[in-house]
């Protein structure tokens, strides 16, 4: 009776006007996404994966759908992907749908409570709206039409997944048990997220120097220890079930980047494919190892820097941009982190920066530039006005990194907001 009294209040409590919102924004997307006959492609991939490991099939030999797209996850995230194949491909492409619009609120509401841990939020509007109740529901019925979050759902993604379990983990309280585990899980399924692992680390050791190394022992190096193990145990439990995938993902695999795409596409918003369209080449090679030397110190200097400070708003966000920039790939749905970075700037930036970068995401300006599938490489001959298009997503993300490495554009503000920080489990 406590449990169904608990649940009415619940639901009364709910702001009727932002749940229809979000449901009518929901509907509107899920409609306009078949209109645009998505095919979830990747989705589709996923489905193959889960299939050949049923059937004792070479993972990595394996080639999927009209595009003979190949596998290029570890051998966990195929194994996850088994139970798709319980469903027929109808049922599937809902599920997996109706999963990312849950998946999304869970993001966004991850990130209200990511941004109020922070020390400082402005005094504004925009930031006092994110203290309303319904405030997840009504930027949900926004974001879900960001053209990151559009792709995901095109391509059937789990880009979504992945982030939330990395944004729940790093908002869970210091003792909590469970800290760390979301972040291992999520680099076993895509190796990027080890970013945060290497962020947590420095700021673990850095936060040791300052006690003297006495105690050294801290909440940060708890969560590398867990997110470590976590990892290593579910890779090895893979490598038991699936040992020759195994095998061939670690030593061969995981060294052959062709195998995601072609650097120069214009979906790729990282550093790499930037200066491979900058260049005219399909290989940028040294140019990008140095550039993405420089910005992953500096990414992570200004992620550590702001941890230490007790912004983790801000530490998140650097780092989880930094790990877009550098990694060979980023495509252009990887770039769902775009919802806590909103977020945040509706928190603390001027009203007009947070209006620029939500035109950048949601005006799907990449696109409209030349470019072709292979063996068409439209994106090598583009001119100087279509290079900037093309890079909107690494010109922001570099332009955001370096705002959030100023220290005054930190403090500015004096209102802290009303629920402070403390992350439940």
């Amino acid at each position: 009776m406590t449990v169904t009294m608990t649940a009415q209040t619940r639901l009364r409590s709910l702001p009727l006007a932002a749940l229809s919102a979000c449901l009518l924004s929901f509907v509107a997307f899920w409609v306009a996404q078949r209109a645009a006959h998505v095919n979830m492609l990747d989705l589709s991939v996923y489905r193959a994966e889960g299939e050949t490991v049923l059937a004792g099939g070479d993972l990595y030999a394996m080639r999927a759908t009209s595009a003979n797209l190949p596998t290029t996850y570890p051998p966990f995230a195929a194994l996850l992907f088994t139970p798709l194949t319980l469903v027929g491909v109808p049922e599937m492409r809902a599920l997996a749908t109706a999963g990312n619009l849950v998946l999304l609120v869970a993001l966004v509401q991850l990130s209200l409570r990511l941004v109020a841990s922070g020390p400082l939020v402005r005094a504004r509007a925009s930031a006092a709206f994110l203290e309303r109740p319904g405030a997840a529901l009504w930027l949900a019925a926004v974001l879900v039409w960001c053209e990151p979050v559009w792709q995901t759902f095109r391509y059937g993604q789990i880009n979504l997944l992945t982030a939330t379990a990395v944004m729940w983990d790093l908002t869970r309280r210091e003792q909590s048990r469970w800290a760390g585990v979301g972040i291992g899980l999520a680099t076993a399924i895509k190796l990027t997220p080890g970013l945060f692992v290497v962020m947590l680390l420095l700021i673990g050791v850095a936060r040791a120097r300052r006690c003297g190394w006495n105690p050294w022992w801290n909440d940060a190096l708890r969560r590398v220890v867990r997110a470590t193990g976590t990892f290593l145990a579910v890779t090895v439990a893979s490598a038991v079930v699936l040992p020759y995938d195994s095998r061939r993902f670690w030593t061969e695999m995981i060294f052959e980047t062709s195998r995601v795409g072609r650097t120069e596409e214009t979906a790729n918003q990282s550093l790499s494919g930037v200066l491979a369209r900058l260049l005219h080449t399909t290989d940028p090679g040294v140019w990008w190892l140095v550039a993405a030397a420089l910005v992953a110190a500096a990414g992570l200097a200004v992620a550590v820097r702001a941890a230490l400070r007790g912004d983790r708003p801000v530490a998140v966000v650097a780092c989880a941009t930094t790990a877009l920039l550098v990694s060979p790939i980023s495509w252009s749905h990887h770039w769902v982190w775009c919802v806590p970075t909103l977020v945040l700037l509706t928190a603390r930036a001027r009203a007009v920066w947070t209006v620029v970068a939500g035109l950048v995401f949601a005006s799907f300006a990449l696109w409209w530039v030349p470019h072709a599938p292979a063996p068409i490489r439209l994106e090598l001959h583009q001119n100087a006005g279509q290079m900037l298009l093309s890079g909107l997503y690494t010109l922001l993300g570099l332009g955001l990194l370096a705002a959030l490495g100023v220290p005054a554009l930190r403090r500015r503000g004096a209102w802290r907001p009303a629920r402070q920080a403390v992350a439940k489990e």
